[in-house]
């Protein structure tokens, strides 16, 4: 069989829904809006290419300045995220790398003081999952899980994969090593089960437009343009959430949202969003849990 015939054309991991037609879904305390905020938390290596703010140093090894540039949210961004989300009440559910653990320990102790959850995230975000045989992938997950494990004392219940990368294979994977939810796939206001081979799985929603990267480097927004985008959606959101319930995923990284001419408007934000008395300021385990307890047949 050629390898194009081996790979399928539909992936067969669940079926189409249409929002529309669901029973209605409830969250605790009459919630409209379940609202969970993702930090990626990242290690980058210095040999090679990653996320940059200047294209024209992108081809040299090392790429001092992109790195640097990088290397920002680690060192400060990340502290200022922090603070920002303790006021508003928001614990994050935290997409961390697995060679954080090795590299900013000190980041894990501050998180762990918060009660932040912890999701895998791959080892580091220069290294994305695509390329790997199935026992490569096992490794590299099972690796992740258990370094983390180790780091924070809890196992990792959620995934989200560098780059929402993927094998046809990942989902199996992952649910093998005992992940119940993955937020790589973009396409839902609430959560569905996945079909994988062995065990179970759930989508969570994540975003790539309520996401800072894509709002400051894709489409070059400042500050106060993405905060009105998150306004924006949350209102859509709260609107729709009276009918049946929604999920906003904040998906963000300390190196671009860290800035002080961002902060303060994402700051708003915030304030904007927990104004509101029916939203649920939910960890992504708290979302998954509540809908697998709760959800009605489809």
């Amino acid at each position: 069989m050629s390898q194009t015939a081996a790979v399928p054309q539909e992936h067969g991991r669940f079926p189409y829904s249409a929002i529309v037609d669901r029973p209605p879904l409830r969250w605790p305390h009459g919630a409209r809006v379940a609202v969970w905020v993702i930090p990626n938390i990242e290690h980058f290596l210095f040999d090679r290419p990653g996320a940059a703010i200047v294209p024209a140093t992108t081809a040299f090894v090392p790429d001092v300045l992109n790195y640097s540039w990088r290397d920002y949210g680690v060192r400060v961004g990340i502290w200022r995220l922090m603070e920002v989300m303790e006021r508003h009440g928001i614990r994050g559910t935290a997409a961390l790398n697995a060679d954080v653990v090795r590299h900013y320990p000190r980041i894990l102790e501050a998180g762990k003081a918060l009660g932040w959850e912890w999701m895998g995230h791959g080892t580091n975000n220069s290294t994305m999952i695509n390329a790997q045989s199935e026992e490569e992938e096992r490794h590299l997950v099972t690796t992740v899980l258990d370094t983390i494990t180790e780091a924070t004392g809890t196992r990792p219940r959620g995934w989200l994969s560098p780059g929402l990368s993927e094998t046809h294979r990942t989902l199996d994977l992952l649910a093998e090593a005992g992940v119940g939810y993955v937020a790589n796939w973009v396409n839902d206001e609430q959560p569905y089960p996945m079909h994988v081979r062995n065990g179970s799985m759930l989508s969570l929603p994540y975003s790539a437009e309520i996401n800072d990267y894509a709002a400051f480097i894709e489409r070059g927004q400042t500050g106060e343009d993405f905060a009105r985008t998150i306004r924006d959606q949350f209102d859509g959101l709260y609107e729709d959430g009276a009918v049946t319930g929604r999920v906003m995923a904040i998906a963000l990284h300390p190196f671009l949202i860290g800035h002080p001419h961002r902060m303060r408007a994402f700051d708003s934000a915030l304030a904007h969003i927990t104004a509101r008395q029916e939203v649920w300021l939910a960890t992504g385990s708290e979302i998954a849990d509540w809908y697998v307890q709760h959800r009605q047949a489809r």
